[in-house]
């Protein structure tokens, strides 16, 4: 985890009164790291306190000399996030070698499928809850994605 990273959580939680702790997940597989940075005096999330809790992607381990991943940007407020209301596998297209359903910059409208997860042998069909334009595709085909995991930004005013 990198210190850089972690000093940007502080600062968060120093600026953020409501927040009485963020904790921050990462990797895949088993390879799991987390950080926990909370107030003085507020217990874990088990005991009734809220928690930002961030999924990351795995990254490789950062050493001597090689800088560390930058911090990802916060998306503009206009653009709706569509989330993975499952755990499972993350497939852009109905089969392999077909066109994705979506990719950044395709228009999409309410009901349309913009990506299926396999959960269980079972292939979901996942419906964009809004029309706009695709303006950012946050995972990779194939990818293994949890539930609650952002999956699409659509701008609904283009």
């Amino acid at each position: 985890m990198n210190l850089d990273i972690i000093a940007q959580l502080v600062q968060i939680l120093r600026e953020a009164p409501e927040l009485g702790a963020i904790e921050v997940r990462r990797g895949l597989f088993g390879a799991w790291s987390s950080v926990r940075v909370s107030k003085a005096g507020h217990t874990t999330n088990e005991g009734g306190q809220h928690a930002v809790v961030a999924h990351l992607p795995a990254a490789p381990a950062v050493g001597p000399g090689s800088p560390g991943p930058a911090p990802a940007a916060a998306p503009p407020s206009h653009l709706v996030e569509i989330k993975s209301p499952m755990v499972g596998t993350y497939y852009s297209a109905p089969e392999p070698g077909a066109e994705p359903y979506v990719k950044a910059g395709s228009r999409v409208a309410t009901g349309q499928v913009v990506c299926i997860i396999e959960a269980m042998k079972i292939m979901n069909e996942i419906e964009s809850e809004v029309a706009g334009v695709v303006r950012e595709v946050l995972v990779e085909n194939a990818q293994p994605v949890e539930f609650g995991q952002l999956l699409f930004r659509v701008d609904p005013h283009a």
